[in-house]
């Protein structure tokens, strides 16, 4: 069974940066793509950002695209999203999810295994 954990959220000003960290146990970290998405209060849960098995292949949401930048450290078993010049609009729990797939990144429907999510709050 795979095991997804979160971490990295917080509260941080308009402008600000922050990291989020995904874990992955349970299973070879390599044999899976791993997606973030994000959801606010009374929102559907949205894309974010995916990173195949390898790194070769990239995705980002339009929202976010310029301002984050996924990566992936297999030894460390490890998915990151860095994220810049946070806005309000960013504000949302972020969960990350794995999948076996390494095609249809941007769909929620391709994902096998979810995190529980973190808390990113971005005030203005």
């Amino acid at each position: 069974q795979v095991h997804l954990v979160e971490s990295g959220g917080g509260l941080v000003q308009a402008g600000g940066s922050l990291r989020l960290s995904c874990a992955l146990s349970g299973r070879p970290f390599t044999s899976y793509a791993i997606g973030w998405f994000r959801q606010a209060p009374g929102k559907e849960r949205d894309f974010v950002a995916a990173i195949n098995w390898s790194g070769a292949k990239i995705y980002y949401a339009d929202s976010v695209k310029g301002r984050s930048t996924i990566s992936r450290d297999n030894a460390k078993n490890t998915v990151y999203l860095q994220m810049y010049s946070l806005k309000p609009e960013d504000t949302a729990v972020y969960y990350c999810a794995a999948a076996l797939a390494n095609d249809w990144l941007e769909a929620i429907g391709t994902y096998d295994y979810w995190g529980q999510g973190t808390q990113v709050t971005v005030s203005s």
